[in-house]
């Protein structure tokens, strides 16, 4: 049994794992928008939120904490600081998962994890 046994192992070692889920955090964080399968989106929706939570107070040993996670990616780290900045005032929830279906090769069940508000862009 499991009991108190937190995560999912996904049929990969730690490295592998910890990999995959700071990659699927950058993409969120650069994209604001991606499509995993929901155990992946379930995973690494905790793992962001903390993320944004520290990136809220700027303060030199937070951003040293956020470009050792990175692997020193700044353009990571800024982005994170922006959407930081526009969730200033909420008290957490800054990611929402929705349901899309089913993968077509597998069956596998997918969804979408994004940010709750999003960056504006400038459009023409």
């Amino acid at each position: 049994m499991r009991h108190k046994h937190k995560g999912r192992k996904f049929n990969r070692n730690t490295a592998h794992r910890k990999a995959l889920l700071m990659n699927l955090a950058k993409a969120v964080i650069t994209h604001e928008s991606i499509e995993t399968t929901v155990a992946k989106a379930k995973d690494i929706r905790p793992l962001v939120e903390k993320l944004v939570t520290k990136a809220m107070t700027l303060s030199l040993p937070i951003i040293r904490q956020l470009y050792a996670f990175f692997g020193n990616d700044k353009i990571v780290v800024d982005k994170l600081f922006n959407l930081a900045n526009l969730h200033k005032g909420r008290p957490g929830g800054y990611l929402r998962i929705i349901k899309t279906g089913f993968r077509k090769g597998d069956a596998a069940p997918m969804a979408i994890i994004q940010f709750v508000e999003q960056i504006p862009t400038a459009s023409a």
